[in-house]
């Protein structure tokens, strides 16, 4: 899937930058899906494990296959508690190596952008999922979605290129309900999930969104010491910061889901 198993390679790193965040979106996207238990689930794009494990908590499915193109976020994955008895793969979501009809249900969290031909993919999670299953997916809405839209804006106020994904349009609402629909899902529906977003410090603000993985890790593993240290001080001026130091904002994700005929 393009570049992204190279961007997303560190599963470790990925907990600390995006984990506890699609956690909180993950249980309301899982909320908002409302799947009976028992089923047989399918995790394309599964990383490192962090919406696996909560599928199986929620859930209770009979079984769960992950898929994803990083063999190193897969590994940190198998290695988690609550993901024991789930199988993982190393995929392509554009060509699930499955056959028709394999699953009850099947979903994509936070990993559509990244995916070369958004369409294709949809058209694969309803070939694999049974008539009657449901598939579905969740993504920040970018730009101002997304949990670090505060960094994105920061580097553009000091003429920096913000870190872009290859098919942001994918993650808006609209086109979510397009995808869905072109590739032949019935009874499609479509939410907006808003969690909060909070550090303890501006401190835990950086290393957080700093570690060295994703397309923002990326980017700013090639800015010069002194243009980080002017990128921290714009930051300092841009976000929410409480007169305890705590920092708290919105971000949200658009989601998506449908029956297969």
């Amino acid at each position: 899937m393009n570049e992204a198993p190279n961007l997303f390679a560190d599963g470790k790193a990925y907990e600390r930058l995006m984990g506890r965040w699609s956690r909180l979106a993950g249980e309301k996207f899982l909320h908002w899906l409302d799947a009976p238990k028992n089923l047989k689930w399918l995790d394309v794009g599964c990383g490192n494990g962090a919406f696996t494990e909560l599928l199986i908590a929620r859930c209770s499915p009979t079984a769960v296959v992950g898929v994803d193109p990083s063999e190193g976020q897969l590994a940190y994955a198998r290695g988690r508690a609550g993901t024991k008895g789930a199988e993982f793969r190393v995929a392509d979501a554009q060509a699930l190596p499955f056959p028709d009809n394999s699953f009850d249900a099947a979903t994509m969290a936070l990993v559509i952008v990244f995916i070369p031909d958004p369409g294709k993919a949809a058209r694969e999670l309803a070939r694999v999922v049974r008539s009657g299953g449901v598939a579905a997916t969740y993504m920040w809405e970018f730009p101002d979605g997304f949990h670090l839209a505060p960094l994105a804006a920061a580097m553009k106020d000091l003429d920096l290129t913000p870190p872009e994904r290859p098919h942001v349009e994918a993650s808006a609402r609209d086109a979510m309900r397009a995808i869905w629909t072109e590739a032949g899902l019935a009874a499609v529906e479509t939410e907006v999930i808003r969690i909060r977003v909070s550090f303890s410090s501006f401190d835990d603000f950086w290393d957080s969104n700093t570690v060295p993985v994703g397309p923002s890790g990326k980017a700013l593993s090639e800015l010069t010491p002194s243009v980080r240290e002017q990128l921290k001080t714009r930051l300092r001026e841009r976000l929410p910061i409480a007169a305890d130091g705590s920092i708290a904002y919105e971000a949200f994700a658009n989601a998506v889901k449908g029956v297969v005929p």
